[in-house]
């Protein structure tokens, strides 16, 4: 009986097989297709990011996982980072601790559009305070008949960091150089500021003030805002 040459010389073609004197004539019509690898690993698994946005811009993250703890971080604490959330807070960290020794220093001063104080604002602002942080919010510390401008002097240099709660109603009034505004060149002049981007991206900021979006903070598209208050209070925290 003829012995089939598979074994030695293979069947991949029509031809190969015909050469075989055990199965010749078995594949005849037969057409052989090239193999094939796939140009990607079947184990693959792309990162993630829990960002919800498309970028085109900057987020806190930059599609990094949150697996770092910053110096500041209690042992206890249920907060992780991304190293580009650690790398831009650290300098307002570095303020914090510097300023620690002043006496009656609010923790936070609030900067935020007027259309946002019984909104977005006020939100952030009592997660705050159930987290024990001082804040500055201009809702309870500017009071009748006092001069807006000079109260909000006085908060800016009774705080030892800012935050800017960037929303649309932001963006909206920040070309009209108002109140926020003036806030914002305070803050932007020191490493005492946080932008908190809610329901906008760096994209639109760029558009409107591309120094505060050259600024990495916390985005609200990347994490909840109870998780911001965390890790605000955590910042702060001496």
């Amino acid at each position: 009986m003829a012995r089939c040459t598979a074994p030695v010389n293979g069947h991949r073609s029509a031809s190969a097989a015909e050469a075989c004197p055990a199965c010749r004539g078995r594949y005849r019509g037969f057409r052989s297709y090239p193999s094939y690898t796939p140009p990607y690993s079947p184990t693959y698994t792309p990162s993630y990011s829990s960002s919800g946005s498309s970028g085109g811009g900057r987020s806190s993250g930059g599609g990094s996982s949150r697996s770092t703890k910053p110096r500041w971080s209690g042992a206890g604490s249920s907060q992780f980072y991304t190293p580009e959330e650690v790398r831009a807070l650290t300098p307002i960290r570095d303020t914090v601790e510097k300023r620690a020794s002043l006496p009656d220093l609010r923790h936070i001063f609030l900067c935020h559009a007027w259309d946002d104080r019984q909104g977005v604002a006020k939100e952030l602002y009592d997660l705050l305070v159930a987290r024990d942080v001082s804040v500055w919010f201009s809702e309870n510390d500017i009071g009748l008949g006092e001069p807006f401008l000079r109260a909000i002097d006085k908060g800016l240099a009774k705080s030892r960091i800012g935050i800017v709660l960037v929303t649309p109603a932001l963006l909206k009034r920040l070309p009209a150089a108002g109140v926020a505004d003036k806030e914002l060149s305070v803050l932007l002049a020191r490493d005492q500021l946080v932008p908190i981007v809610h329901n906008t991206t760096y994209v639109a900021l760029r558009e409107v003030s591309p120094m505060l979006a050259s600024r990495n903070g916390l985005d609200t598209a990347e994490m909840p805002m109870s998780d911001v208050a965390a890790k605000l209070a955590e910042l702060v925290a001496t």
